[in-house]
């Protein structure tokens, strides 16, 4: 059984999906794009605007779980283009701490979009602590 996260101040869109569901000690994030919560509207037409944004909707939707980006074990990374891997990866590494999630990144039709993640949270313990 599954318990639904609602995340009143993650971005709303009209389509049939959970921001998160709580699942035993697990929490599985769906997919983010960088647009800001209140408008819709994409921040920025780069990888790394779009990057920070989508990350920070994510955290927004992990808060409401009460949990942090240091709960997240699993990172998966739809880019429309994989020539903004090397851009991308700057960017999360500053996101992320050591050591960082396991990942996947592939490359999507995604429209507009230039990035979308979802993650997956481990909500007992943070990476890097003994359990």
């Amino acid at each position: 059984m599954s318990i639904e996260i609602k995340a009143p101040h993650a971005p709303q869109f009209p389509l049939p999906f959970s921001h998160a569901l709580r699942a035993g000690d697990f929490v599985y994030v769906s997919g983010q794009v960088g647009v800001d919560p209140e408008t819709r509207e994409l921040v920025g037409d780069t990888i790394e605007a779009q990057t920070k944004q989508s990350v920070r909707n994510i955290e927004t939707i992990l808060q409401a779980a009460g949990l942090t980006l240091d709960h997240v074990i699993k990172v998966n990374t739809h880019l429309s283009s994989l020539s903004d891997t090397p851009a991308y990866n700057k960017v999360y590494e500053t996101l992320f701490n050591k050591p960082y999630p396991t990942r996947t990144t592939v490359q999507s039709g995604l429209g507009k979009y230039l990035i979308e993640i979802d993650v997956i949270a481990y909500a007992p313990t943070r990476r890097g602590e003994d359990e």
